[in-house]
């Protein structure tokens, strides 16, 4: 039982489509964050060139969740809040794409260029998991503006089945 009490992220790789970030010459390397609500966030341990004119980077990066119920109370608490409050804004896993300061430039700030979402609630409404699927990476300066796709693994659904099992019994 507790083998399913987990969730998997897997960011693969990135593009990036013509926009103000591919031509701006002081971002040059990019890494990926990801975050659930508070209590978590994982990046990429590498910042990679920028991709350039239809490229993609490739990350492979993976990491696991660990959402038992022992260690992890306050995680399953906020995948239950997810199941039993359809209004609640922040039910997504949100990835960022940053951009990592050269090293010869450490003075500069790393950056939020993007932001991507896959709704841990949606997974759970459709039953199916993210498979190497291309999301959206939004502009963070323009939250309509698509500046490229990344394509992520989100294995959530046992975990989220089992949260919600245990909604049903309290």
């Amino acid at each position: 039982k507790q083998e399913v009490e987990k969730i998997r992220i897997k960011i693969t790789s990135l593009s990036l489509m013509g926009s103000q970030i591919t031509s701006d010459e002081t971002i040059q390397q990019l890494f990926v964050e990801c975050r659930l609500n508070n209590f978590l966030a994982e990046e990429t341990p590498l910042s990679l060139p920028k991709p350039t004119g239809g490229q993609r980077i490739h990350y492979n990066y993976s990491t696991v969740i660990n959402m038992d119920k022992a260690a992890n109370h306050a995680e399953r608490e906020y995948l239950k809040l997810i199941l039993l409050k359809p209004d609640l804004p922040a039910n997504s896993l949100k990835f960022t794409v940053v951009s990592d300061p050269p090293e010869d430039e450490q003075e500069l700030e790393c950056e939020d260029i993007g932001f991507a979402y896959v709704s841990l609630k949606e997974i759970f409404q459709k039953q199916r998991d993210v498979i190497d699927q291309d999301i959206d990476v939004f502009d963070s300066q323009d939250g309509s503006a698509v500046i490229g796709k990344l394509m992520v693994t989100v294995e959530a659904l046992q975990a989220l089945c089992s949260v919600h099992e245990e909604c049903s019994k309290d």
